[in-house]
């Protein structure tokens, strides 16, 4: 398994990281992804330290808490071995100070999440969502805070625009707290707005790409086919409100492109797609969900190889889309296909 710095951190995560939104089941979303019980995750948990994936994320609202209490559970007698991730700030509680990014609710779930982790520290804490209610200064101050105490090792975002995550990191650089290091967003073929602002931000500041939902919510698991039904046991039936929205024609022609590849390399459309993301600049990790042993396998089999120059470029071709003002490069004539933008690079 590969190793990469988490951002500007110093310290390193494998390049996929198990995704624990299956583990729990509680609800009628969360039980559409899965319902992995303690047993069932000690088996995952298991494949995945004997590969090299001991990375683990969850979230306080992954089913009510459950999914943080079923991997505090099967990480057992091993907690020395994994990284674990987690997330606040969205709504838990029916309570007014059950939500946002107050210094209150902060403390409160992180707390509670420690409890339901078994644990004592939190290797990455990240806000989950840009709270405007709350003054900057005062999320900062509380996560240094909890860094200061050792109850945090390392602090991320998640779902932040451009100038939230920038006014975050000028805020912690003007009062000397902990930055922010990790940015978990969604980024897939189908899905690449991450590249626009967030990814040269990232490379600016520091900042590692936390990959969720690399498989386009479900669309990229090659299951999904152009002019036939949703598969019988895909989520989609029961969140496609939730998903991130695509075009459909732009959908099935980069899985076109996936198939082309898939067919040239003997691997499956997932290890396809996510090999193109652990190929792109800033990403870190990327996040991988299975609800059995079989999808576990099938996508650790994307790693230990790489696609080829031309097999990338196929992709992008095929999964590009123009970028809106002011991000398009050719602006006032500056950009030419001839002379093009410069490519970040890591």
């Amino acid at each position: 398994m590969e190793f990469r710095f988490l951002g500007a951190s110093g310290f390193k995560v494998p390049v996929l990281g198990l995704g624990t939104a299956t583990f729990g089941g509680k609800g009628p979303f969360f039980s559409a992804w899965g319902n992995t019980d303690v047993e069932e995750a000690r088996r995952l948990i298991d494949i995945c330290l004997d590969a090299g994936v001991n990375l683990f994320d969850t979230a306080d609202v992954y089913s009510a808490g459950a999914s943080e209490s079923v991997l505090g559970a099967a990480l057992q007698g091993r907690r020395h071995r994994a990284i674990i991730s987690t997330k606040v700030s969205l709504r838990f509680g029916d309570g007014p100070n059950d939500v946002g990014s107050s210094r209150h609710h902060i403390l409160e779930t992180v707390h509670q999440s420690l409890e339901r982790l078994r644990t004592d520290y939190i290797d990455l804490l990240q806000i989950h969502h840009f709270d405007a209610h709350t003054p900057v200064e005062s999320v900062m101050r509380t996560l240094d805070d909890l860094v200061r105490a050792g109850k945090v090792r390392y602090l991320g975002a998640s779902n932040f625009s451009g100038w939230q995550l920038m006014k975050s990191q000028a805020v912690a650089d003007r009062y000397g707290y902990s930055r922010f290091v990790a940015n978990q967003t969604y980024y897939s073929l189908i899905g690449r707005d991450y590249e626009w602002e967030l990814m040269p931000l990232g490379l600016d500041q520091g900042i590692g790409a936390v990959v969720w939902s690399p498989l386009g919510w479900g669309r990229l698991t090659g299951r999904i086919r152009r002019g036939e039904p949703l598969p019988i046991g895909s989520r989609l039936h029961e969140t496609a409100q939730f998903a991130p929205p695509v075009d459909e024609e732009r959908l099935y022609r980069v899985i076109d492109a996936l198939d082309v590849i898939a067919a040239d390399t003997g691997k499956t459309v997932p290890q396809v797609a996510l090999n193109w993301l652990l190929q792109r600049p800033t990403v870190s990790t990327v996040l991988i969900g299975a609800r059995d042993e079989f999808q576990l396998r099938e996508n650790l089999g994307a790693v230990g190889w790489n696609l080829t120059r031309s097999q990338m470029t196929l992709l992008d071709k095929a999964s590009h889309v123009t970028p809106p003002y002011p991000y398009y490069p050719y602006w006032n004539g500056q950009f030419t296909e001839r002379n093009p933008p410069p490519v970040p690079t890591t």
